[in-house]
Parts: structure tokens; sequence; C-alpha cells
């Protein structure tokens, strides 16, 4: 497991939208065949323990509770304020196998009924209080918070998912705090300056 302190390559968010779907829903993410980078946005005692140690099992990060993670770096930028909001002030980019990051969005049971997957609610609420992940598809977000038409995906992890996430699965740990502060400033208005970390939508057999 490598610890890395230089941001992931990037490209022009403007000539990443370009690319981009406008609508529906999509993984948007950094990956590899081997891996997919996720964020997440922590207090000081769990990123700053995460970046020493390339491991996020520290005695301030909770195992016994869900964390969501997020492959698409503007939307993690919507929820945390671009690093400014109290408790998420260490951005992280987290690198997983991607075979965990494939099994993980497989397993996971949508976070609100979904009557495509289940005959009924009982049966959804079942499958709830049986599997360890929950997904959500949430709106997209420009670099300056407004909503976008495109689905963004989050992935709430508990239990044992959790505890193979903060640890055997994960590959690199990547202190993203630099990369945040210097972009912060063009998250406005269409700024050809801002980069972001180069993403393309991720597409795999469920």
């Amino acid at each position: 497991m490598n610890k890395q302190t230089t941001p992931l390559p990037t490209e022009p968010h403007l000539a990443q939208r370009e690319r981009w779907p406008q609508d529906g829903k999509h993984i948007l993410a950094h990956h590899d065949a081997q891996s997919v980078i996720v964020y997440q946005a922590y207090r000081p005692a769990i990123g700053e323990y995460a970046i020493r140690h390339g491991r996020l099992d520290g005695p301030d990060f909770s195992l016994s509770r869900m964390s969501w993670i997020k492959p698409n770096f503007l939307w993690m930028m919507y929820r945390s304020g671009w690093g400014t909001k109290e408790g998420q002030e260490v951005t992280l980019g987290l690198r997983l196998r991607r075979a965990f990051f494939e099994r993980v969005v497989r397993e996971a049971v949508p976070s609100t009924f979904d009557a495509e997957r289940y005959p009924d609610r009982d049966a959804w609420q079942e499958a709830v209080n049986r599997y360890e992940i929950r997904l959500q598809w949430d709106p997209d977000h420009a670099p300056a918070g407004n909503k976008l038409e495109r689905r963004a995906i989050q992935l709430g992890l508990r239990g044992r998912t959790l505890a193979a996430f903060a640890k055997e699965e994960l590959l690199e740990v990547i202190d993203m705090r630099a990369f945040v502060d210097a972009q912060r400033p063009m998250a406005q208005n269409d700024n050809p300056g801002l980069q972001l970390p180069v993403e393309h939508v991720l597409g795999f057999e469920s």
C-alpha cells in the first residue's frame, strides 16, 4: 500500500464537460483496469492518520457506522464545500481495487424502494437489513454548486465491507488538500483555468 502527496492526472473541467453525459445515471470516475478512485472528506484526525499510514482504520475512524464514498470529484466538492465545511477539511483520493468497487456496486441496495428490483416494500426492507451496502443516485453538481440533470452515484458501506474498504482493499491514499485549495477560487463562472481529476464513465458487467 502506498502513500502519495501529488494529485491525480488532471484535465480542464470545460474539456471534460464536453464529453461527459448531460443526463442519466452514470458512474464518472478516475479508473484503470485494476483500480478506481473514490473520494472522501474527513476531519483532520481521520484524514491525516490515513495520509501517514496509508489506511483508514485509525482510532478516530468509526467502523460501527455507515460511511459514504463518491467516485465523482465534483459531487465530493459540492458535499464538502470544496473542503471548507467543518469536519470535511481533508479531501482524500482513495484508490480501491477495481474488483472490490465493482462488487460493491453489484451488491448495493437502493436507499429508497425500487419497484423494478423488488416485488414489494417488504422485500426491499429485508434486503436493506441483510446487505451492508447502500446506493443513492443524487443530482450531480457543477463546480459552482448548481444542480445538473446528470445523476451521480454514492455508495454507503458498513460492517465487513467498510472494514475491507478501510484497509485491505485500499491501495493508495492521495492527499488532495493542496489541489482542492488551488482549484477552489476557480470553481465559478465556467473558469477555463479550473482543473479536475480526469474522469470517464465507468462501465462493467453487472
